[in-house]
Formats: C-alpha cells, structure tokens, sequence
C-alpha cells in the first residue's frame, strides 16, 4: 500500500525524524494561506501523487509569496502530472503539500528495504542525492553504501555511523546523523513498511538534517497490525481494477499488453507471462485466482480481465492442486455465458480433475481453445490475439 510524501511525513514524524514544516492545501485559497501561515520567504509547493519524478514533470515549485503560491496551486490543481513513473495518461493532481523553503547546503539519499538476495533488510545512503536512484546504481552503484540489518538486533549505532562517515557527513553532525537513521529504522520496522526512503535527505546551511521527501511503502499483508493506515489509502491513485480485485481477494495488476492472463499462484502467473513475451506476445495483467480458487472467484476474476479494454484474447493457465480443473472450468464457463465474451479464449489445464474441467469446455458450446501444454497455450493466445 502507497501512501502519500504528507502522509509518510507525518508518520515519520512521530517516530523522532525531522521534517519540514508544511500544511496541506486542495485549493488556491489554502496554499496562499499556508504559505502566510508558514511565514518563511520561500515556500515550496508540491503536487502529491503517488509517483516519482514530479519535480521534472513541474509538479515542485517555488513561491516566493503567499500569492504566488496560490498562482502555482492554481495551474497544479486537476493537471495531470506526467512522471516516469505515471506512464504518459499521467494523474491528476488533488492534494498539494505547502512546505517552508529551506536554506540547502548538500543533499543526500538514504532508503531501507528487504534485499531479496541475504534476506534481510539493507539501509543504504548514497552521495547522490536529489537523483533518481535506480540511475545511480545503474551508472555509478559505487556511490551507492549499504549496510545489512541483522534482524535480531537491528540497526546498530556504529553501522549508522558508518553510512554518516561514509557520505561525509561533518564530524560535528555525525551524532545528529546516527540519531536520523536509528529513528527512520525504527518507524521502518514499526510500521511495517516495505520501503522507506528520504530523497533527499538535507543537510542545511545551518547545521540541520531533515527528510526533504518521504516515501513510504506499507506490507499489504500486515495491515492487520496496522487498522489506523486504512485511512491513508488514496483509492484516487489507484487502477480502478486492482481495487475491484481487491475486493475478493484477487491479486490483480494491470500491465500494458493485450493478452488477458488467468492463473493460479504468483509463480505460474510469473511464468505464465514469461512465455506469452516468448511467443511475441505481451501480458495486459497479472492476475492471481489463488490456491483455493472457489467457482465464483473465477467468475469474478474473468468479468475483471475482460473489463480491460485493451485485451484482446485470454489465456487461462491452471494447474489443479488444491484448485479442481472442473471447478474452474465451470467458473470460465458461466462467466463467458453471463457476460457475453466474444473474444478468444485459451485455455491450459492440468491436475486435479483435469479430464472433467475440459469435458466441461468442450461441452459448454464457446469458442475455447484447449492447450497441450504452456508454450501451445502461449502460440495459441498470441495468434489469437494478433488476428482479433
């Protein structure tokens, strides 16, 4: 779950971490007042949307008055800010965050998350900051410092250290700067998250450290913990399909090919759109029916895929273990029946009760193509979706 740069702010700022002083503003009318309220000589305003990359895309602005700033938050509010990260639709700017201007000396990069590869969680600062980080580690990854967390004891004070020295940081701000990171691992860990990162992370002219910008990243499945971040979700800044899928229990994610994949488990559904890129196709989603797949999951998930407007055939990709074939294949069957589907559909089954799930296709009186195999299924949907 993403939260907003106000929402993580305030959040950090619970557990000890520095930020600047802002006001939240959804109209003209506020952000002049905020920026009267803040009192300093610059404001910054900042369009929040769930995306990096908004100061290219001129959604950071300075205002050297309360009027300018409502003359900024005039053109930010309801633009569709286009970023790296939003694809070219962009979205459309609601909120704006008013935050005081600060006097920058050096600007620096920290971020704390799982490294997939030891297991455990690394935090990891870099000199380059203000930049975005994946081309920093793609082009310079030795400016890039990193010190893995043993999860038994958790960030020590002399690894923190370590990363200060090592971004030379001023001897005299050292302590302040093993302060900063003990606290960001601390609301890292305590919340929950699956990333956490401050970019940048200030150092001002007059000898402060401050998390310029936050992102916070929560772990969907343990938001049971945490009932209160509920409120935070912003349905606005998210596809309309996910949310749906949410809704029962379907892992959905929206790509940007044609080929509509339905699949049981997050391995089958990885391998699955592997082999639809190998066959020259490309994947319009990646959705999860899960293990215990029940008939009107099924159901549910199929009337999903084909409310994409983009796709063009589907591929259904089973394999019966907890999951029955026939349970699926009834599932397809009454979906296709209810909602009128005119496009192919191509379908790959093995497993439980396999014999019966396709005796279930076979005798529905719909068009479905049946797969021996990943890579038939695979040529199959991608010619039938080049041809429709």
């Amino acid at each position: 779950m993403k939260i907003h740069e106000y929402q993580g702010k305030e959040l950090l700022k619970t557990y000890g971490v520095p930020v600047p002083r802002n006001i939240v503003a959804r109209t003209p009318e506020e952000a002049e007042q905020a920026a009267r309220e803040l009192g300093t000589d610059v404001v910054v305003v900042k369009a929040q949307i769930h995306a990096g990359g908004r100061g290219k895309g001129g959604g950071v602005k300075l205002a050297k008055s309360p009027e300018e700033a409502r003359s900024i938050a005039e053109q930010m509010i309801g633009m569709k800010l286009v970023t790296h990260q939003t694809g070219p639709e962009g979205t459309e700017v609601k909120t704006l965050l008013i935050e005081e201007g600060l006097p920058i000396d050096k600007e620096f990069y920290l971020g704390i998350t799982l490294d997939r590869t030891t297991g455990r969680d690394v935090f990891m600062a870099s000199s380059a900051g203000g930049m975005d980080i994946e081309k920093v580690a793609e082009e310079t990854p030795e400016l890039i410092l990193k010190e893995t967390i043993d999860p038994s004891v958790g960030l020590r004070g002399f690894q923190a250290r370590n990363l200060a020295f090592g971004l030379g940081i001023p001897a005299e701000l050292i302590g302040q700067a093993t302060k900063f990171m003990l606290a960001l691992y601390d609301a890292y860990r305590k919340m929950d998250a699956t990333i956490v990162e401050i970019n940048p992370f200030l150092l001002t002219k007059d000898n402060r450290l401050i998390a310029l910008d936050a992102k916070v990243n929560f772990d969907d499945n343990a938001m049971f913990r945490h009932k209160e971040y509920a409120e935070l979700r912003d349905l606005n800044e998210e596809e309309k399909l996910e949310i749906e899928a949410s809704k029962y229990d379907l892992n959905y994610i929206k790509l940007d090919g044609n080929i509509g994949c339905m699949v049981n488990g997050a391995g089958l559904a990885m391998a699955t759109m592997d082999i639809i890129k190998l066959a020259g196709g490309e994947p319009a989603n990646f959705l999860d029916v899960g293990g215990g797949a029940s008939q009107e999951r099924v159901e549910n998930a199929f009337r999903i895929l084909l409310a994409d407007e983009n796709v063009k055939a589907v591929l259904i990709n089973i394999f019966g273990g907890i999951v029955r074939c026939d349970m699926v294949a009834n599932g397809v069957v009454a979906a296709a029946k209810n909602l009128g589907v005119s496009i192919p559909i191509v379908a790959r089954l093995e497993g439980t009760n396999v014999e019966e799930g396709k005796k279930v296709l076979s005798e529905s009186g719909i068009n479905i193509l049946t797969a021996n195999g990943m890579r038939d299924a695979a040529e199959k949907v991608v010619a039938a979706a080049q041809t429709n």
